[in-house]
């Protein structure tokens, strides 16, 4: 296969509650779902077309082999990912307590697979020659992903459709000014930003989604994506900025949105849309998913973007 859409980063098992609204000390049973940013967004790029593969790790344990025949079933590619083998795969939880934000509960101590990939890891030729490339922030949390991440980022010589998703989850950060200047140093290597309003604090130091897109900018950014939750989406150029109102949609489960406003966004990338497009479409896929319980098996297809368009 030929992959189009390479991501590297986070992967796990998410455990969502089958009673919503109650706190995990109530909930009685849970759904397995496939789960991690980089994951889902794959899983979105597939769902609309596009030949993806995932770069991350998994444990030796039981979930290992559910992830990779999760990952094909969705026809995403599972050949590059390895096992840590002393570690375990990540398990989230999912509190739908409130849904529209649920709070999580991550198992990924002492450290996660994902975060323990070397350069032995990385397809390099890949990695150079793949028409889209999606890194995050996660991604250079802790070592050796960090410094793979930035090998990676390195050989890619920022070659067009290089993504950077901010994804900055405090759990995984000992301080703000760490990840800051973690995720800082990555501005200057990817050629699309995208992030919401706190991400985007961390990143360039304010959460005003216009100031924040003109310091992306700054950085040699191409395109800039903040997403501003209910107040649409925010979307940047060297030529103009403007802002998309959002799909309206009765949320059910707020998570894995924006790994779809993610999938969404590659494929109009690769597409040749223009970014006002772009935005319309990634908005659709993100709302349909909020609209859906879990992450991986509610990203949309095209047919159901186009519908709701």
């Amino acid at each position: 296969m030929t992959v189009e859409v390479l991501t590297v980063g986070r992967v796990g098992v998410d455990l969502y509650p089958e009673q919503s609204g109650v706190p995990l000390a109530q909930v009685r049973t849970f759904a397995k779902s496939l789960g991690g940013t980089a994951t889902n967004v794959a899983v979105a790029a597939a769902r609309l077309g596009r030949s993806a593969a995932v770069l991350t790790k998994v444990g030796p344990d039981g979930f290992g082999p559910y992830v990779r025949s999760a990952l094909e079933s969705f026809g995403v590619s599972s050949e590059y990912v390895g096992t840590a083998p002393d570690l375990q795969t990540p398990v989230v939880f999912c509190a739908l307590d409130p849904p529209e934000d649920p709070p999580l509960l991550f198992y990924r101590s002492p450290l996660a697979p994902d975060l323990s990939l070397t350069p032995e890891d990385v397809p390099w030729d890949l990695v150079a020659d793949v028409p889209l490339l999606w890194v995050t922030g996660t991604g250079v949390s802790a070592s050796p992903a960090r410094e793979t991440q930035r090998r990676i980022l390195h050989h890619r010589s920022r070659r067009t459709h290089t993504v950077l998703d901010l994804d900055h989850r405090p759990m995984f950060w000992p301080d703000v000014a760490t990840a800051h200047r973690e995720i800082d140093w990555m501005l200057d290597h990817v050629t699309v930003a995208v992030g919401n309003r706190a991400e985007v604090e961390v990143a360039v130091g304010t959460a005003d989604p216009d100031e924040a897109a003109a310091r992306l900018l700054s950085r040699g950014v191409d395109l800039a994506v903040v997403k501003k939750g209910a107040d649409g989406v925010l979307f940047a150029t060297t030529a103009g900025s403007w802002t998309t109102p959002p799909h309206p949609v009765d949320v059910v489960c707020g998570l894995g949105a924006g790994d779809a406003f993610g999938g969404a966004l590659a494929h109009g990338l690769l597409s040749g849309w223009p970014p006002d497009r772009i935005a319309r479409y990634a908005n659709v896929a993100g709302a349909l998913v909020a609209g859906r319980l879990a992450c991986a098996d509610a990203m949309p297809t095209e047919s159901e973007i186009e519908a709701h368009l």
